[in-house]
Formats: structure tokens, sequence, C-alpha cells
């Protein structure tokens, strides 16, 4: 296995690799300290696993070169390792396409738990980061394994979310139970191959579901349903207590 590190601070750069050879699995890490330098590597051999980014580059801005990167090489999974801990920084770098977020001041077991995460397929974002808070279930069946993945989900607890991110009820989407058990594992972070393999569907029924619940929910991102989700069932909270 191959990982890339783009970092342009040496002692980070030195970190990382120590915690990535820690891992338990014969990894072989490559550093490189710019976009240029990573944009060379990748196109002279792009037999990379798994690419670990900063997002304060000194050559370019590192939303853009993860835009490029998921472009070019859709298939290679890029996880932010960054000082910023903004959340609109967090939900723009996983809008993008990075499979995980991870804070520089994050422990060594916080990245290594990241990483296995992430190398398994799934999405990582530290909860701690968002401010997660829990929130009671709705009634019904469906709506209550929803809810349970919502207060698990890394993107939630973010307080507000945007005008066309807010439904009125989980009861109300009107989702059937295989796409409410869909949307549950999707607030896991799960991708589609392995919601296919839980619930033990094809990929592309998978992708069928996941596009009727991003339309009920009136979103185009998972990111932006996940928001959606955790203010209904904040909203629905607030209700209740009131």
């Amino acid at each position: 296995m191959k990982a890339l590190l783009v970092d342009d601070h040496p002692l980070i750069l030195s970190a990382l690799q120590s915690v990535i050879g820690g891992l338990g699995q014969d990894i072989l890490v490559e550093g490189v300290d710019t976009a240029a330098a990573a944009r060379a590597r990748l196109a002279a051999d792009s037999d990379v696993d798994l690419v670990l980014l900063d997002l304060a580059l000194g050559d370019a801005d590192g939303f853009e070169l993860l835009r490029e990167l998921r472009e070019a090489y859709p298939a290679l999974p890029v996880v932010v390792v960054s000082a910023s801990e903004r959340t609109a920084d967090v939900i723009r770098a996983i809008d993008l396409g990075a499979m995980g977020f991870v804070p520089k001041r994050s422990s060594h077991a916080q990245l290594t738990e990241a990483l296995q995460m992430v190398l398994s397929g799934g999405l990582y974002v530290p909860p701690m980061l968002l401010g997660l808070t829990g929130t009671p279930a709705p009634a019904s069946a469906a709506s209550t394994a929803v809810a349970q993945a919502a207060e698990t989900s890394p993107l939630s607890g973010v307080a507000q979310a945007a005008p066309h991110q807010q439904a009125g009820s989980l009861e109300a989407l009107g989702l059937t139970p295989r796409q409410a058990e869909v949307l549950a594992l999707l607030l896991k972070g799960l991708p589609n191959k392995l919601i296919a393999r839980e619930l033990k569907l094809s990929v592309e029924t998978v992708k069928d579901h996941v596009a009727a619940v991003l339309r009920a929910l009136g979103v185009h991102t998972r990111t932006q349903a996940v928001l959606a989700v955790s203010q209904m069932t904040q909203d629905g909270a607030q209700r209740r207590a009131g």
C-alpha cells in the first residue's frame, strides 16, 4: 500500500509518516511539500492508495487541489489534515469529496482511527469538531433508525441548515422503509458499496435509493442530507419540549 502526504511543514510530515507507518500494515509512505510536487508524483505513478492533504499549501489553495484530485482520480481516497477547525471548512472539504477531515491537533489514536475508517470505505469527521448533541428520536419506526443514525453521524449537531435543507419532518418525507434504511446508513458515512453489502442490494439499486432520498430532502449532496436530517430532528425535539 502507498500513501502520499501533501504538507509543507516538515515536522507535520514526519509525524504523519510515523503514525501511518505504525498502522500495522505494509505501507510505503512518501511526502511532498507542494501541490506541484503532488501533481507530478501522481502523474508519474498514480498507483497510490491514500492521499493526506493539508489545506494551507504555499503554492496552491488546498480546496482547489482537493477538487482537482477528486476529478482526476475519483477512486483515490483523500483525507484532509488541517490546522483549521472551522465547521465551514469541514463541510466544504467533505462536499468536495474528501473521505475524512482530521485536525492537526488530533492525537495519534484519532488519526489512526480516521485512517482505518477511510481505508475500510467509511467517512471520518471527529464528532467533537462539530459539537455533537444527541436528539430524541421521532415516533415512527422508519424515522427512529434515521434519527439514531443522525445522532452518531459525523456531521450532525450543526446549528443551522440552509433554507433549501429545512424540510418539515422525517415522517413528512414519505420515504419507503428501504429508503429509510439507506438514509440511516448514509448518515453513518457508509459509501454506496458498503450500503449495498449491508442491505444485500446491488450498488445500482443503492444509487437509485440515495438519489430518491436526496430528492425527498431537497438537497444535492450527502453532506447537505446529514445537515437537513440533523436540523429536522433538532426542530422536532424543540417542538416537543415547547
